[in-house]
């Protein structure tokens, strides 16, 4: 027990200073692009378990999430090994989400599944552009989060 409160205390502290010299530097921070795309892959995990388990308000919000995500990521870093970061994404996710927003407005569980792994082929391409192929994105098989019921609202 007194080894835990040990490392609890020094974790704290060095978070401490981590902190201030941060705030330091008077830069605001600046999420990295792997920032951006983990929490996309959190996204795209949980897009899945909405569209399967039909429930299309949290599916049309998780993939507005992941648009708007990859809207700042773009803003924040326009290019990707010399190569314009909104025309590697338009080019390899701007048909699949398309796809996925008319599943999801019509409501339709076999195209949305369809447009799922459209995307989920275009995550893939994009990540074998970059030179990251051994970045392999997949249908998820768990929940991304443990806490969160996926099933729709009775209302």
């Amino acid at each position: 027990m007194q080894r835990f409160a040990l490392i609890a205390v020094l974790s704290m502290a060095a978070a401490s200073i981590v902190a201030a010299n941060e705030r330091s530097t008077g830069e605001p921070y600046v999420p990295g692009l792997g920032e951006f795309m983990a929490a996309t892959q959190v996204r795209h995990a949980k897009l899945w378990f909405a569209g399967k388990a039909r429930n299309w308000p949290l599916a049309k919000f998780e993939l507005h999430e992941i648009k708007e995500g990859f809207e700042d990521a773009t803003k924040l870093h326009p290019t990707l090994k010399d190569q314009p970061l909104a025309t590697m994404i338009s080019s390899n996710l701007g048909a699949p989400l398309a796809d996925l927003a008319r599943a999801i407005a019509a409501k339709n569980k076999r195209r949305f599944a369809r447009a799922f792994d459209r995307l989920t082929a275009g995550c893939n391409a994009c990540h074998t552009a970059a030179s990251h192929a051994y970045i392999r994105i997949q249908r998820p098989f768990a929940p991304p989060v443990p806490n969160q019921n996926f099933q729709p609202s009775s209302k």
